[in-house]
């Protein structure tokens, strides 16, 4: 059957699915290139197009499309994807909170990644926290930012009991829209924004102190069990947050794959991230982020369809654990079929 590689889409991380639809069509040439623009069509692109786009990460593509639609739906119905499976190069938005999942699996069309239950859950950073506490992993003290003055005593009780909080949108990627309240002005600042109309998009979470780690989940066909990969860890500079610009501008970080920790801390953060995996429904792969403490690994979220990017992690840690990026596609592709 053929393949379409799926890419762009309306979240904020449209840039960073462009650089993974370049990474992932490297490695499958022969597969077709369907780019879903910010402003809601799709075009069919050749693979010059997008092979020979240079610094994705920092502008925006505009290619010359040939065949193009008006709509995804439009797409989907077209003959072309009847036969076809789907491999999914999109990240965040209605790429991966399960709008374009569940359009897929309404129109009985093989993709990859997880389905659209699972994504919705993922892309809901609390409720996915409380599916994976829900299991016994440790999370976090948390409170919803809403405009309610019970929600301010909330938000001042829990900077009061941990000092430090890190604020997170509810649902987006790749660090975008993270802040911290270290002060009171910082809280102030929290409370007003959010009595400006903020609310409930973002949450409050402790600040946990330890070492930042990040680990992918493969499922493989032939395999009974899920296969964490080997851990990542994010180093950063005094005074930095690991943000766009950390992650893909390499700005103030570091990234050590695999995470030079002990073989304890290693098969303690695997299992918090096979555990997400299980406890959100996720298919094909994952990569959950975790932290640990003093008192070991605590969840911090998962993405259910993370970056393929050259400079993602899941590529360093196929490569670290022997595994080829072509190899791990292919049989993404095949486990999509086989559901």
């Amino acid at each position: 059957m053929p393949v379409i590689i799926l890419f762009g889409g309306d979240g904020s991380e449209h840039r960073v699915s462009v650089a993974s639809a370049q990474n992932v069509a490297r490695e499958l040439p022969s597969a077709a290139l369907w780019y879903w623009t910010r402003s809601g069509t799709l075009a069919e692109l050749t693979r010059n197009e997008l092979l020979s786009f240079d610094r994705p990460f920092e502008r925006d593509f505009a290619p010359a499309p040939g065949r193009i639609w008006p709509d995804i739906g439009s797409a989907f119905a077209d003959d072309d994807a009847r036969d076809a499976d789907f491999f999914l190069a999109l990240h965040g938005g209605s790429g991966e909170n399960g709008t374009i999942q569940e359009a897929l699996e309404t129109g009985g069309r093989p993709f990859t990644g997880s389905g659209a239950s699972a994504s919705r859950l993922a892309f809901d950073k609390l409720r996915a926290r409380e599916a994976v506490a829900a299991r016994g992993v440790p999370v976090a003290d948390a409170c919803l930012l809403d405009a309610d003055a019970a929600s301010h005593e909330k938000l001042a009780h829990l900077f009061e009991t941990h000092g430090k909080l890190v604020v997170k949108p509810i649902a987006d990627g790749s660090s975008h829209g993270v802040r911290f309240i270290e002060t009171e002005q910082d809280l102030d600042g929290a409370i007003r924004a959010v009595s400006l109309g903020d609310a409930p998009r973002y949450f409050a979470e402790a600040f946990i102190a330890g070492r930042e780690l990040t680990v992918g989940v493969l499922e493989r066909p032939g395999y009974d069990d899920l296969v964490p990969l080997p851990c990542s860890e994010i180093r950063l500079d005094a005074g930095r947050t690991f943000d766009y610009g950390g992650k893909y501008l390499g700005q103030g970080t570091i990234e050590l794959t695999p995470a030079p920790v002990s073989d304890d801390v290693a098969r303690a953060a695997q299992k918090v991230a096979v555990t997400a995996h299980e406890a959100i429904g996720c298919a094909g792969y994952s990569r959950t982020d975790v932290i640990v403490s003093e008192d070991g690994p605590v969840f911090l979220e998962i993405n259910t369809l993370p970056g393929l990017t050259a400079a993602s992690f899941i590529p360093q840690q196929l490569e670290a654990a022997g595994l080829r990026m072509d190899e791990f596609l292919n049989e993404q592709i095949e486990l999509a079929r086989k559901r």
